[in-house]
């Protein structure tokens, strides 16, 4: 009994680390993922090279950094829409399809989360089971 308090105690204090670590890691995922892209990132209806729009998003994380809690908080708050205008921002791949960023952020950010599930990483495989 004395064990399961104990183990229970120490998950509850370093849980929320394990999971800012990965909130971290998702969010530096999707700015990594942002500059390999070969795409045009659209803001205020000016086109961005990819390594244009990951500094200015790494702005704004900088910027939320007490809002945000997961990477769905992220692409809420940086990489939705311009705080200026409050238009979407776009992302162009070189066919000329254009897509919400936000829509195409969460995509990638589902399509990460399910191969580290998949490959057994993650919170959940690193948590002990009571």
């Amino acid at each position: 009994m004395m064990y399961r308090i104990c183990l229970i105690a120490t998950l509850l204090f370093f849980l929320p680390s394990l999971l800012l670590a990965d909130t971290a890691a998702e969010i530096d995922h999707l700015l990594e993922y942002i500059g390999k892209a070969k795409v045009t990132f659209i803001r205020n209806g000016q086109g961005y090279t990819s390594l244009e729009a990951v500094d200015h998003l790494q702005k704004k994380r900088q910027h939320f950094v007490k809002k945000i809690k997961s990477a769905e908080d992220f692409v809420a708050l940086a990489a939705t829409k311009s705080l200026v205008s409050g238009k979407a921002y776009l992302v162009k791949s070189q066919d000329g399809q254009t897509e919400q960023c936000s829509i195409w952020l969460i995509a990638e950010l589902q399509r990460f989360r399910n191969e580290k599930q998949d490959s057994g990483e993650g919170t959940k495989a690193s948590i002990p089971r009571l």
